[in-house]
């Protein structure tokens, strides 16, 4: 496959590249340069004081609505107004609960891992504001309950934090199960009620009736952290980064073949290339950036390089930023091998709660896998394509939806790889050692039946 790429951005770069050149200080990860996380007197030392006391004298609403002001956005997938998902909660008909949503579930994202570890404060911070914002009497940070040092470092945060008596609402901290489908909010939700950590999708939502029965607000720990931010340094220093339909900073997952694969905190509407310039440019000649995550869209390096990361921008060349990964395929790698063992993957994940789970994704796995690795005869896919249309908006959940997506994108962005495949010519990429992580120790929490 040829497609020809920049290794880096030219100095005719679009406008809309020359515009997010502009690369604010570090907020998040402010004090991350130290290499050491922050105990709380070096999180007030850096950030300030915590703005908790003075908040408590605020009314909810206009703490929401400096949150509305502010044009914070979700950072763990859908994107969805914060502001207007605390609105929703607090006008609920009954006491609201808390939760902050640290389980990273998908195997290429690190943000919310670095965080934690780096700046657990400015997440704890951020959750007893939401429990002002929305009047909550209950909180949890979730975790995956296999990460036990994070859980250890969390314990000792909490305790520092119990002791200075900061937070008017105890933080419980909670470990979910170590599945791919154990991160969604349904899903974590329905733990805490004491089930298995399944997610749902019939109604209704958590915010209107989540743990206990109760409206229940639901946040990554990343947008909460940006609220413990907002609410120290209010909405027009959240706007003076980012771009004006998004603005402020993000967390982003780097890896593949760039130079310095990690974690960094960039502007909204910086272009991806521009972004992995800041990890040092690509590593080797690369064809293909998969944006968003194992839910997330195979889009062409030319293509990609000069697309601004905003949810609008990746919307607009059929991609999605979720949880903000970029991977960057090199030319080396074969797509199709790469996409085939996600797709594996995705299949034994399931909540295993549905037909499309429970057949058609192990289905979908085994007839992309020939396709990869053996060669279509002619056949695979024909075969593919049905089974993606018996598959998708039939699921009880958006599993099964997340994993046809990221087939579509495969079969349309390497379009010319797939009929060499199913012409039984197989490319050389396939002997190439495996670019994308998936877990080696997946916990088995529960048996399909």
């Amino acid at each position: 496959m040829t497609i020809t790429q920049p290794n880096r951005a030219p100095a005719t770069a679009s406008p809309v590249a020359r515009a997010a050149t502009r690369t604010a200080a570090p907020r998040l990860l402010a004090g991350a340069a130290s290499g050491r996380p922050l105990d709380l007197a070096g999180h007030e030392r850096v950030h300030g004081p915590t703005p908790l006391g003075q908040a408590a004298g605020v009314r909810p609403e206009r703490l929401i609505e400096l949150v509305e002001r502010s044009g914070l956005t979700g950072r763990g997938g859908a994107g969805f107004p914060t502001g207007r998902k605390m609105r929703s909660v607090l006008t609920g008909k009954r006491t609201a609960v808390v939760v902050a949503n640290g389980a990273e579930g998908e195997p290429a994202s690190a943000k919310d891992h670095v965080l934690l570890g780096m700046a657990p404060h400015l997440v704890l911070d951020g959750i007893s504001l939401a429990v002002h914002a929305v009047q909550a009497d209950a909180a949890y940070l979730a975790v995956h309950r296999s990460e036990q040092r994070l859980i250890e470092h969390l314990e000792r945060a909490l305790a520092e934090r119990e002791r200075a008596g900061l937070d008017p609402v105890a933080i419980q901290l909670i470990g979910i199960p170590g599945r791919y489908v154990s991160s969604e909010q349904s899903a974590i939700v329905q733990f805490i009620n004491g089930g298995s950590g399944k997610p749902t999708y019939a109604p209704p939502r958590p915010h209107e009736r989540g743990v206990a029965g109760r409206p229940t607000l639901v946040n990554n720990v990343e947008t909460l952290a940006h609220l413990a931010l907002i609410t120290r340094h209010g909405d027009a220093w959240f706007r003076s980064a980012g771009a004006p339909a998004a603005p402020g900073t993000t967390l982003v997952t780097l890896s593949g073949a760039v130079a310095r694969p990690i974690v960094y905190e960039v502007e909204l509407g910086a272009s991806i290339g521009e972004i992995f310039q800041r990890a040092g440019g690509l590593a080797e000649r690369a064809v293909a950036v998969l944006a968003g995550g194992y839910f997330g869209t195979w889009i062409p390096m030319e293509e990609a390089w000069y697309t601004p990361l905003t949810r609008a921008d990746l919307r607009a060349v059929g991609g999605a930023l979720g949880a903000g990964i970029l991977i960057a395929l090199p030319e080396r790698s074969c797509a199709l091998a790469e996409t085939a063992r996600v797709v594996q993957y995705l299949a034994e994940e399931t909540a295993g709660q549905c037909g499309p789970c429970i057949f058609g994704l192990p289905a979908l796995a085994e007839e992309f896998s020939a396709l990869a690795f053996h060669g279509g005869r002619g056949r695979a896919i024909g075969r593919i394509e049905r089974l993606i249309g018996l598959i998708e908006g039939r699921g009880a959940c958006k599993h099964p939806d997340g994993a046809t997506g990221l087939v579509r994108s495969a079969m349309k962005t390497f379009a010319q790889d797939a009929y060499w495949h199913e012409e039984d010519r197989p490319c050389e990429g396939v002997r190439h050692a495996p670019l994308l992580p998936l877990p080696d120790d997946r916990e088995r929490d529960w048996e399909f039946q």
